[in-house]
């Protein structure tokens, strides 16, 4: 079954925005550990980041593989 491009990105958010709750927590977590001390504010800037990073990672792959799949070029 093929998968529509708005579903690729609508699948693509849900799992970043889990992953953005996961990532912040495991920064506050962590970074103390390596000697970083950051803000609340400083992490959920960096997780907003790394979240746009990951949609569009997500977005392309999915994308990519759908292509692969259809044996297209």
């Amino acid at each position: 079954m093929k998968q529509s491009r708005l579903m690729s990105l609508v699948e693509a958010v849900a799992n970043v925005i889990v992953g953005y709750g996961v990532a912040v927590v495991t920064q506050i977590l962590i970074f103390p550990v390596f000697g970083l001390h950051t803000t609340l504010a400083q992490n959920l800037k960096m997780g907003a980041v790394f979240t746009v990073v990951s949609i569009t990672r997500s977005y392309v792959l999915r994308r990519l593989f759908e292509r692969l799949k259809k044996g297209q070029p």
